[in-house]
């Protein structure tokens, strides 16, 4: 399964469980997470992508440059 930066997966397992949170970096084997709040842009959460459920909506590249822009874009979609 492959991933890209922005797109916004629902945490299955964990933690984070049912919570929507935005792919920041996919490195093949693990993906990093994050929501802006619990889990911030300098401190992603690595994720197996066996416990994330795609939802198939990006986010812009301009959500990632604050902690606050990406809360902001989180609660929009969700």
């Amino acid at each position: 399964m492959e991933f890209c930066k922005g797109e916004l997966v629902i945490c299955n397992a964990g933690r984070e469980k049912d919570r929507l949170m935005c792919v920041t970096e996919f490195d093949g084997k693990y993906v990093y997470v994050c929501d802006g709040k619990e889990r911030l842009l300098n401190n992603p959460k690595r994720k197996n992508p066996k416990h994330i459920v795609k939802t198939n909506k990006l986010i812009s590249q301009d959500m990632f440059l604050t902690d606050r822009a990406l809360r902001k874009a989180l609660s929009k979609e969700g």
